[in-house]
C-alpha cells in the first residue's frame, strides 16, 4: 500500500549541515531571529498534519474527483475539512508578509513544507500553492488598500487566489488573448472573456476566490505588450472587507484529466465581471511573472514530492515482496524466495529514484536560498548575484525537477512489477499526477527555450558565468579551509566531477553561442539538452556539498547519525558513477546542432 513519512532528517541535514541555513538567516534582518529550534518545530508539526490530514485523502480523492453541478464545484470528501484544519493552524500564511499577519518564514523553509504537501496529496496542494503565488503578486504590486483587504484573508485561508492566463485559442503565446477590460467610470473595470485550465477556479473550500486575470484594455498595443492584469473576485468585496454581491463570472465546467483529479481545473467565463487593475496598464505580463516564477519553482517541487512518496511506497512493497534468489545464493533461506532488493536491477531503480530525490531536495533548497538572498540580504551585490542565479535556475528548477520527478515515479512503479499497474497500490496515481507537472506553468520545452533564449543568448552567457563563479568560489572556500575532503579520496572524486562538469558546461555554452549567431534554430535544437546539462551540473555540485557534509558528519559524530551519513555517501556514489555520465551524451547531442532536426520537410512528417 502507499506510504509516506516526511523525510525530516534529510531536510534538517540539508538546511543545517549542507547549507548552514541558521548562519545565512542571521545575516539578514528579516530572518535573523529564526533558529533551528523553531524550524524543527515547524517541520515536525507540518509533517504531522500532512500525514494525518492529507495523505489519507489522496487515493480517495483521486477515485472520487471533483464534481460539477449547476455551476458549482464540490471537492472530494474530506478536502474542505482538511483545508480548514490547516488554515486554523496558520499554514497558508507561512511565508506571508508579517505586515498583513503572515509569518514571514524564508523560502528555504517553506519549500520543505511544500514538498510535504505535494507528496502527501498533490491535488490538494495545488489550491494553496496558487494562493501563495497570488498573494506574493499582490504583496509586490497592489496598492496598500488592496493588500490590506485581500492579504489578511488569503493568508488566513478565508479566500484563495487563482491565476487566469490561458484561453481556448492560445497557450504560451499570451499576446493572442481576447479577454477585454473596459473602464467602468469609477476606477474599476469590466472584464469579459473565457479562460481555461484554471486551477481552483471554482470550489467549495472558501467563501471567496480571488482571480488574477490577464486582459487587454481598449487602447492596448498588439501582442504581449498590450496585456494588463486585473484582480477579479468571485464575490465583490466591500471597503470594510465584508462580502457584497456575486460578481458576473461563472464556472463553465471541469476538465476531465489524466491525473490530479482532486484539483478543480475549470473553464471560467467572465461576463462583464468587475475588477481592479493591478500594477501599470499594459504591464500585466511582467507583473504576472512575479507569480509565475514562484509557481514554476513550486511545480518543480511537485515533481520532487511525488518522487519521494513514490520511493517510500515502493520500498515498503520491496520489503515484503519475495521473488527468486539473490545472484550469489539465498539470503533468506528460511523463506521460499528472497526480498526483491537483493537483485541488482531492483537496486538500480531504487538508487536512481533516491538519487534524483535527494539531489532535487538540495537543489530546491539552494534555489530557495537565492530567492531569500535576493529579497532580504542587506548587501546590494549579494542581492544582485542571487538575482542572476535565480533568473538562470528558475526554468531549470521547474523543468529538471519535474522531468526527474516523473522519471522517479515511473522507475518506482516498475519496482512493483504488475502490481504497480494496478490502482490499489497507489503507484500508478503518482505517475499520472507527476505527468502534468512537465506540462503546466509553461511546458518544459518552453522552460528550455526561456533558458537558452532569455537567460543565455540574450546576455551572452552572463548568468552561466554567475553559476560558474558560485561553484568555483564554493570549491575554493572548502580547499582553503583545509577540511576533511582534502584527505578523502571519495570527496576528491566529487570535487573533480564538479570541475569536469563545469568545464563541460562552459565549453558547450561557448560553442552554442557561436553557432546560434544568425541561426536561431540552433538555440531551439539545443534547448532541452542544454537545460538537462545545466541540471546535471547543479546536481553534481549539490552531491559534492552533501557528500562533504556527510563526511564531516561521520568524522565529527554529527547529529544525523552514522547510518544516515553512510547511506548518503552510498547514494552519492551511485549518482557520480552511474548517472552523471549521461552528460557525455547531452554534450554530443547539443554539438550535433540543428541540421538533423531541420533536414526533413514539414510534409514528410505527416503519414500519407
Amino acid at each position: 500500500m502507499a506510504r509516506y513519512h516526511a523525510p525530516l532528517r534529510d531536510m534538517r541535514f540539508i538546511l543545517e549541515e549542507v547549507f548552514q541555513a541558521p548562519q545565512e538567516w542571521a545575516a539578514m534582518p528579516a530572518t535573523q531571529e529564526l533558529g533551528m529550534d523553531l524550524v524543527e518545530a515547524i517541520l515536525e508539526e507540518g509533517a504531522r498534519v500532512v500525514e494525518a490530514e492529507l495523505f489519507p485523502l489522496n487515493q480517495r480523492g483521486d477515485a472520487e474527483g471533483c464534481r460539477f453541478e449547476a455551476g458549482h464545484v464540490t471537492t472530494p470528501a474530506g478536502f474542505k475539512a482538511a483545508f480548514e484544519t490547516l488554515a486554523d493552524g496558520g499554514w497558508w500564511g507561512l511565508g506571508g508578509n508579517p505586515d498583513y499577519e503572515g509569518q514571514g518564514m524564508p523560502k528555504m523553509l517553506t519549500v520543505a513544507f511544500e514538498e510535504m504537501l505535494y507528496a502527501a496529496n498533490t491535488s490538494f496542494a495545488l489550491y494553496p500553492a496558487l494562493n501563495t503565488g497570488a498573494a506574493l503578486l499582490l504583496d509586490s504590486h497592489a496598492d496598500e488598500a488592496t493588500k490590506r483587504l485581500y492579504l489578511l484573508r488569503m493568508y488566513a485561508g478565508q479566500w484563495l487566489g487563482t491565476m487566469c492566463l490561458t484561453e481556448p485559442h492560445c497557450g504560451t503565446d499570451l499576446g493572442l488573448i481576447k479577454t477585454r477590460a473596459i473602464p467602468d467610470g469609477d476606477g474599476a473595470y469590466r472584464i469579459t472573456g473565457s479562460k481555461i485550465w484554471i486551477t481552483g477556479g471554482e470550489h467549495d473550500m472558501v467563501e471567496n476566490i480571488v482571480h488574477l486575470v490577464l486582459a487587454k484594455l481598449p487602447d492596448a498595443p498588439e501582442g504581449s505588450r498590450g496585456i494588463s492584469l486585473f484582480l477579479v473576485p468571485k464575490v465583490e468585496v466591500n471597503d470594510d472587507g465584508s462580502l457584497g454581491e456575486r460578481n458576473s463570472l461563472s464556472c463553465g465546467g471541469l476538465e476531465h484529466k489524466m491525473g490530479i483529479k482532486g484539483s478543480a481545473t475549470c473553464v471560467m467565463n467572465f461576463d462583464g465581471a468587475r475588477g481592479v487593475l493591478i500594477g501599470e496598464p499594459h504591464q500585466g505580463l511582467a507583473t504576472m511573472f512575479t507569480m509565475m516564477n514562484y509557481e514554476r519553482l513550486s511545480i518543480g517541487i511537485q515533481g520532487l514530492g511525488l518522487g519521494e512518496v513514490a520511493y517510500q511506497s515502493a520500498m515498503d512493497f520491496a520489503q515484503e515482496r519475495l521473488q527468486s534468489r539473490a545472484p550469489g545464493g539465498a539470503e533468506a533461506p528460511d523463506k521460499p524466495a528472497d526480498p526483491i532488493l537483493v537483485h541488482p536491477d531492483v537496486r538500480r531503480m531504487a538508487l536512481n529514484v533516491r538519487a534524483w530525490n535527494e539531489g532535487g531536495r538540495a537543489f530546491a533548497a539552494f534555489v530557495a536560498s537565492q530567492l531569500d538572498r535576493a529579497k532580504f540580504h542587506p548587501d546590494a551585490d549579494r542581492r544582485e548575484h542571487a538575482e542572476g542565479l535565480v533568473a538562470l535556475l528558475t526554468p531549470v528548477a521547474k523543468a529538471f525537477l519535474t522531468d526527474r520527478g516523473f522519471d522517479a515515479t515511473v522507475e518506482a512503479q516498475q519496482i512493483y512489477g504488475g502490481s504497480g499497474y494496478c490502482v490499489e497500490w497507489g503507484a500508478e496515481q503518482y505517475v499520472r499526477d507527476a505527468r502534468i507537472a512537465m506540462i503546466y506553468e509553461g511546458t518544459n520545452g518552453i522552460q528550455a527555450m526561456d533558458l537558452v533564449g532569455r537567460k543565455l543568448f540574450r546576455n551572452r552567457g552572463a548568468y552561466v558565468t554567475h553559476l560558474a563563479k558560485a561553484i568555483r568560489d564554493d570549491l575554493e572556500r572548502a580547499e582553503n579551509e583545509s577540511l576533511v575532503e582534502n584527505s578523502s579520496e571519495s570527496l576528491v572524486e566529487y570535487r573533480r566531477a564538479c570541475e569536469e562538469e563545469l568545464s563541460r558546461l562552459e565549453r558547450v555554452t561557448e560553442g552554442l553561442l557561436v553557432r546560434a549567431e544568425g541561426r536561431p534554430e540552433e538555440l531551439g535544437a539545443a534547448a532541452a539538452d542544454y537545460l538537462a546539462l545545466v541540471g546535471y551540473v547543479a546536481y553534481t555540485w549539490m552531491w559534492w556539498k552533501m557528500a562533504r557534509a556527510a563526511q564531516q558528519g561521520l568524522t565529527g559524530n554529527g547529529q544525523a547519525g552514522e547510518d544516515f551519513y553512510r547511506a548518503k555517501l552510498a547514494v552519492g556514489e551511485h549518482f557520480l558513477r552511474r548517472m552523471r555520465p549521461r552528460t557525455l551524451a547531452l554534450e554530443a547531442q547539443i554539438e550535433a546542432g540543428a541540421a538533423p532536426l531541420m533536414a526533413m520537410t514539414e510534409t514528410a512528417f505527416y503519414p500519407e
